[in-house]
């Protein structure tokens, strides 16, 4: 694995999120109550919409356009169910927040 400098702890707090580029990939940093960083993909599967711009609410995203749901957690859909992000790998050194941009591959909507 890979892992690259993305952001402080600083940078996001908790309960917030943010878009970074690392690598070749746009990946979406979620720090979730309770302090728990999220990397996942930074673009909705479904009509390519940045997550960024929709609603976090504890560990749910919503997309701002259809109104997806996902639960960061598990990185699955809430609805539809289908539903799937992609999870990078992450880890925390200090105030750090390393994410390894190899370690899966954005998910697109199934029909």
């Amino acid at each position: 694995m890979a892992f690259e400098r993305v952001a402080s702890l600083d940078d996001l707090w908790e309960g917030d999120m943010e878009s970074f580029t690392v690598g070749d990939q746009e990946i979406l940093l979620a720090h979730l109550d309770g302090g728990e960083i999220i990397a996942t993909q930074a673009i909705c599967p479904h009509q390519q919409v940045e997550l960024v711009e929709g609603e976090l609410d504890g560990a749910k995203l919503t997309c701002r356009l259809h109104l997806w749901q996902f639960d960061l957690n598990t990185c699955k859909g809430i609805n539809p169910a289908h539903a799937e992000l992609a999870r990078y790998p992450v880890k925390v050194d200090g105030e750090d927040i390393y994410v390894d941009p190899a370690g899966d591959t954005p998910k697109t909507a199934h029909s």
